[in-house]
């Protein structure tokens, strides 16, 4: 069997209530890493009759992953702690900057120094330039605004970004030298049709990255990107699950935990070698040329 050399890491993951972030907590745990999940519930747009109503049937949609959004941690962490794992939860809007420092001041206290950053938080609303499709033709897109726009990269760009500088400045504040930062962007970064505000903010992601590998090698920290494909987290109904399916060369739609594993992958010692790396996992719905 492979070690991935991670036993007694300190992992600290955001967005990690549902999803990729929560399998991605449980990936690391399993691993005998000591984690600290974030996440955020933002308001949602739903009542909380149509949330519970979505949970209940389980259907795909807008509606379920809302309410996937709505969840605490808690469930994650006492999976974990049920396994003989040690993790931490903490609710924080990281468009506030002041919280930054602030998470890493409770994981520091609680479980010890951060060595693998995962950035995984997201901020998406549906937006087009076209006004046809935001009066009708995607359900629920709208046109960009100022604010949304702003919205956008406050929390899928600038906390990025931020939350790096945090980690790189405490890392050479101690004199580490193994570090892994992992942020997730999305397979349709380049362009995304009716969310195009959330796309353009992911690929300020991977620009950040690229940036962040090229200057922080030298310090013994590897930064990679992971772009996920159509993972069912809650939002592909039955019927777009189906056609996903026909149309990727592994013939499903991915789960959360396809994405976990090559996340811990990319932390682990048998990634020493790999930066500056964007990987698509979609089962081959997209390929780079």
């Amino acid at each position: 069997m492979i070690d991935p050399q991670l036993e007694g890491k300190v992992v600290l993951i955001t967005g990690a209530n549902h999803g990729v972030g929560a399998a991605t907590a449980l990936a690391f745990a399993a691993q005998g890493c000591r984690v600290m999940l974030t996440y955020y519930r933002e308001a949602s747009p739903f009542s909380d009759e149509e949330l519970a109503k979505a949970r209940e049937a389980g259907m795909g949609g807008d509606v379920l992953y809302r309410a996937q959004q709505q969840r605490s941690a808690d469930g994650v962490v006492r999976a974990i702690h049920e396994r003989g794992g040690t993790a931490v939860a903490h609710e924080a809007d990281l468009a506030d900057p002041d919280n930054i420092p602030l998470l890493f001041d409770l994981c520091e206290a609680q479980l010890g120094p951060v060595d693998i950053l995962v950035n995984n938080h997201t901020y998406c609303v549906l937006e087009t330039f076209d006004p046809a499709l935001a009066s009708g033709g995607v359900s629920g897109a709208r046109l960009p605004t100022a604010a949304t726009i702003d919205a956008h990269f406050a929390v899928n760009a600038r906390a990025y970004a931020l939350m790096m500088l945090e980690y790189v400045r405490r890392y050479l504040d101690r004199g580490a030298t193994w570090g892994r930062i992992i942020n997730l962007s999305t397979d349709a970064a380049d362009r995304h049709v009716a969310n195009v505000s959330y796309a353009a903010s992911k690929h300020a992601i991977e620009s950040y990255s690229r940036s962040a590998a090229t200057e922080l090698g030298r310090y013994g920290i590897t930064v990679n990107v992971v772009a996920p494909g159509p993972i069912q987290t809650g939002y592909i109904t039955p019927e777009d699950e189906a056609m996903i399916a026909r149309g990727t060369p592994l013939g499903r739609v991915g789960a959360p935990d396809d994405v976990a594993d090559v996340i811990v992958f990319l932390a682990s010692e048998q990634a020493h070698w790999l930066t500056g790396q964007l990987l698509y996992v979609g089962g081959g719905w997209k390929m780079p040329q």
